[in-house]
């Protein structure tokens, strides 16, 4: 049985092509397999073929191996977004920590959990560090906008064993460095490799998602989410409970380890793109990204994309882009920019304290709405772009003006900033893998997963100057 489908010639003519049903799709690649072609969407040749051989049929495998298969990849795709995104997580949440760099004098192997707060600006209304946090946050963030403006361009060249490998070797030295740093500068040196880990690890997982089926996405979607949760929760946690920060990063080294184990044990051969049988009508019901329909090739298996194809998918994806910028903009200027200035001076919390509070509360809401894709998928992703400026705007005037009477007040606006940006983050990128055909979606992703480090970047230039001037204030 066959079904047709369309494709345009050079010309601009309609050429009727016959795709054969899934039953004789040709095998498709192992992970070292991934490696030998470097990753490459449209790679010149077929992974399969030998000297352009055709090869047989793959039979169909046993309904309890791919059952078996679904799961190893489910939860390999949620401990890589958990991993990946760990270092990251934990460096944004020790930022305070990092700067004001408290630690009892001679020995550092404890903190008291309930220490005495000092104003480092007896001037100002606020308690402000010399610098704001979101010195670390661009230390955490800038490598990883390089990594992304660059990987659309050569970074599929490089095979993923080895982007994995780098991943997690530079995440472990992360937490490392700024562990036995004693100043300030060598623990952003610290940030910046759990930004670099973060940024690769990112790219690299995401455009690996177009070797398997849809669903894995919103796994790798709400393990990114639990790191967030997991990672602000356990800094909060150990450091509430009287651990150094120094000692509390040294425990977080078997996470790198555990990212590994994912990706080389864990995580099976790519399969058939929809072995679960997902529903061609939720793709009929979308608009493609690009006008010109293209065949509908497996990741890998026709020519490298043209400079004037990837265009193309680039201005398809800017209405899904542009929204979610917005989002991480007003969400990430409200956590390193507003966090350290939102202080109330008469609660049980102290500054460090109440910070990373907001931190955890933050990120808790992230994980709900990254895991909430299969419950309430979201189309018009604006809407949350509009919903996370509004947030931005509203507590750039509390900061302003203190009208807010209660931490809690805070505390419940921040929750719901978290899940504004999770269901952003996870219904971009699941819309787009919906929209784009198969030998685009490597691209697609990986393209677009620089749209929340353009907006982290953006927010964190611009709260820089914002700290200064809010922190001279009287």
């Amino acid at each position: 049985m066959q079904r047709r489908t369309r494709s345009w010639d050079g010309n601009g003519a309609l050429i009727p092509l016959t795709c054969l049903r899934p039953s004789s799709v040709p095998l498709e690649p192992t992970l070292p397999e991934l490696d030998a072609m470097g990753g490459c969407a449209g790679s010149p040749r077929r992974l399969s073929d030998s000297e352009g051989e055709e090869t047989d049929p793959a039979p169909r495998p046993p309904l309890q191996d791919s059952q078996g298969a679904h799961w190893k990849n489910a939860v390999g795709f949620w401990l890589l977004g958990l991993c990946n995104n760990f270092s990251y997580v934990v460096m944004l949440s020790a930022a305070h920590d990092i700067l004001s760099h408290q630690r009892t004098a001679g020995n550092q192997s404890h903190v008291d959990p309930d220490p005495t707060p000092t104003s480092h600006n007896s001037s100002s209304r606020f308690d402000c560090n010399p610098v704001s946090t979101a010195a670390v946050l661009l230390a955490d963030i800038l490598p990883t906008l390089i990594i992304k403006l660059l990987a659309p361009l050569g970074l599929h060249l490089l095979p993923y064993s080895p982007r994995v490998l780098t991943s997690g070797i530079c995440a472990a030295g992360s937490f490392l460095l700024v562990a036995f740093s004693h100043s300030v500068t060598i623990s952003l040196c610290g940030v910046v490799l759990a930004s670099i880990s973060s940024g690769l690890g990112e790219v690299t997982f995401l455009s690996l998602t177009a070797f398997y089926p849809r669903a894995v996405i919103s796994c790798w979607s709400s393990g990114t989410g639990g790191a967030g949760l997991l990672g602000a929760l356990s800094y909060l946690g150990l450091t509430q409970a009287g651990l150094s920060p120094q000692h509390t990063l040294l425990s977080m080294l078997g996470i790198p380890t555990l990212l590994l184990a994912s990706y080389f044990l864990l995580l099976t051969s790519p399969g058939p793109q929809d072995p679960r049988g997902e529903e061609d009508s939720d793709t009929a019901a979308r608009q493609p990204l690009i006008n010109n329909e293209a065949s509908e090739s497996k990741p890998g298996s026709g020519s490298p994309l043209s400079l004037q194809e990837r265009w193309t998918v680039f201005k398809g994806l800017l209405h899904y882009i542009i929204p979610l910028v917005l989002v991480y903009f007003a969400e990430y200027f409200i956590n390193q920019g507003l966090f350290e200035l939102l202080f109330f001076r008469n609660t049980f919390l102290t500054h460090a304290e109440q910070y990373r509070w907001y931190q955890m509360l933050y990120q808790a809401g992230v994980f709900a709405s990254r895991s909430s894709l299969r419950c309430c998928p979201i189309r018009h992703t604006w809407v949350l772009a509009l919903l996370q400026c509004l947030n931005l705007a509203f507590l750039l005037v509390d900061v302003w003006l203190s009208f807010l009477p209660s931490i809690y007040l805070i505390f419940l606006i921040i929750v719901f900033e978290g899940l504004l940006g999770g269901a952003a983050y996870v219904n971009t990128f699941h819309n787009i893998a919906l929209e784009t055909s198969d030998e685009h979606r490597e691209f697609a992703m990986a393209t677009a997963c620089i749209s929340d480090t353009l907006g982290i970047s953006l927010s964190g230039l611009l709260a820089l100057p914002l700290h200064d001037f809010l922190c001279q204030l009287t």
